[in-house]
């Protein structure tokens, strides 16, 4: 039977608009909850016996939980209803936001936390795959907008929110507001949101895809984290991206062969679909990387504080929400492969920008570069967004949007683990060679090549050597930082401009074919 990519017309409900408005809250109650935990973790190592690394890990079990079931819940979406899943993951999120608070200790926050994001990887992709079928195509750009509005605003507020809550109700209030938050937008997508489901659609589970592709994703996103601390020839993080180099392909020999597969093929038929994931994929890493490069620059180098350095890095966040509505007039006149093309080179010319602080150029210019990568972002984020999940049938969205969540997290961090490496490697030896002259060993010269500036590692390596040489130390190891960060940027900018000549070559038109009478 053909599935229709959209309802007839008439069928569509007459307050959407409404269900919208739950559908935004929802989305943006996900990457609230994601990104207002990591600012509080200083005042909770106060208050909770656990070390920074112990925190960090509490941090990143919300992305590496929902990464690791994002996939399978699109699958449920399309087979159980994306309404159904989506109520499911809100009364999870806003239940088990209550197990950090509940369960004492750091085993508290880092199950609440891992729970959390188990529910949020429901909430994510049927938010998203609700829209094609409760708006009519000439007003998809406007809601799709508004949904990118809402999860770029939740990851840009995120760490404001949760400094401010920190501040005048205690770090326990980044949980306790998820509750009031998880039930409005609950109510709002009962009284408002009709139920979409395929009624064919099988509900049997793909168990053996679900287990190799969380797998692979968690051995991917946690070999990489890991792999910033231990170096990327670590014996143990070679083995874990081999492994999810291993299991990854498992999965989609799996996918060829099984009746039912958790993640249907199909989809990659659809130019629009591989063109906007490859769009989406370059998007997510270029922007991670060059966000993670800046963060560290401006409170390793510059010596700015972390709420500073969130101030710093607004413009591209602010801009993005500008030119969102752009993107939507941007598609509606010239469809959405141009505007996502302009926008990936957009954004690379902006990393170029940025990336002159290597030869240092004043904050100016790098606001410059964020500016014009956010106006990037914006560009492309409502065709991008639309063409992945309302371009394939009507049947698949909740799939498709499982994989463009899954895409966006493989991409950011892969781009903040290759764009790290890279700003090693652009990193001269100058820095050795000035603290083997004052008299560090070798291998602690090489060491301290690899260290954060003003870091505990760098701290220990220099304890032995006086004031006055540790200074120019760390002097020496500033500028190449500096230099390594610049070059690792603008080759960042690089990659976004070559997909963006490319994507064409990938997201190609259909080609009519004419039908025998």
């Amino acid at each position: 039977m053909t599935v229709p990519t959209s309802p007839a017309a008439g069928e569509y409900p007459e307050h959407r608009w409404r269900a919208l408005t739950g559908i935004c809250l929802a989305a943006t109650l996900v990457w609230l909850a994601f990104a207002d935990f990591a600012v509080a973790i200083p005042t909770i190592a106060r208050e909770i016996p656990a070390t920074l690394p112990q925190l960090q890990w509490a941090n990143n079990a919300f992305g590496l939980a929902t990464g690791v079931l994002v996939l399978a819940a699109g699958r449920l979406c399309d087979a159980y209803g994306q309404r159904r899943m989506l109520e499911l993951g809100l009364v999870g999120m806003s239940v088990f936001s209550l197990v950090a608070l509940f369960v004492p200790g750091y085993t508290g926050l880092v199950v609440g936390r891992g729970l959390m994001g188990a529910a949020a990887a429901f909430v994510l992709p049927a938010t998203l795959s609700l829209i094609p079928a409760l708006f009519p195509p000439a007003e998809q750009p406007r809601a799709f907008g508004a949904w990118m509005g809402a999860t770029w605003f939740g990851q840009a507020a995120g760490p404001a929110v949760g400094g401010l809550l920190t501040v005048l109700l205690g770090w326990r209030s980044i949980f306790w507001i998820t509750v009031p938050l998880g039930l409005a937008a609950l109510w709002l997508v009962r009284r408002n949101v009709r139920e979409v489901r395929d009624a064919e659609a099988s509900r049997r589970v793909d168990v053996p895809g679900v287990v190799t592709s969380g797998v692979a994703f968690f051995l991917l996103i946690y070999g990489c984290t890991l792999g910033q601390e231990r170096g990327f020839d670590d014996p143990l993080i070679l083995a874990m991206l081999g492994g999810a180099v291993v299991l990854g392909t498992a999965f989609v020999l799996i996918q060829r062969r099984v009746a039912e597969p958790l993640l249907d093929l199909v989809l990659f038929s659809y130019p629009s679909f591989r063109g906007s994931l490859l769009a989406n994929t370059t998007m997510n890493a270029v922007f991670a990387g060059v966000v993670f490069l800046l963060a560290v620059y401006f409170q390793d180098v510059a010596g700015y504080s972390v709420f500073a350095t969130g101030l710093l890095l607004l413009p591209a966040s602010a801009t993005v929400l500008l030119f969102i509505p752009v993107g939507g007039m941007f598609e509606s006149r010239f469809g959405p492969r141009l505007p996502v093309a302009t926008g990936l080179v957009c954004l690379g010319a902006g990393a170029l920008v940025a990336g002159q602080v290597a030869h240092g150029a004043g904050f100016g210019v790098v606001i410059t570069g964020q500016v014009l990568a956010g106006m990037g972002l914006g560009v492309l984020s409502v065709p991008m967004s639309r063409a992945l999940v309302a371009g394939p049938p009507l049947r698949l969205a909740g799939t498709a949007s499982g994989v463009f969540k899954e895409s966006s997290m493989i991409g950011s961090a892969l781009g903040v683990a290759v764009f790290s490496v890279a700003q090693r490697l652009f990193e001269d030896d100058t820095a050795v060679d000035t603290a083997r002259g004052q008299g560090l060993s070798e291998a602690d010269s090489e060491k301290l090549a690899n260290a954060v500036t003003d870091s505990a590692a760098a701290d220990a390596l220099l304890s032995g050597v006086s004031a006055a040489t540790r200074e120019t130390i760390r002097t020496v190891l500033r500028d190449v930082q500096e230099t390594g960060t610049g070059d690792a940027i603008r080759v960042a900018g690089l990659v976004a401009v070559a997909a963006g000549l490319a994507l064409p070559l990938v997201w190609r038109p259909y080609r009519r074919h004419s039908t025998p009478s």
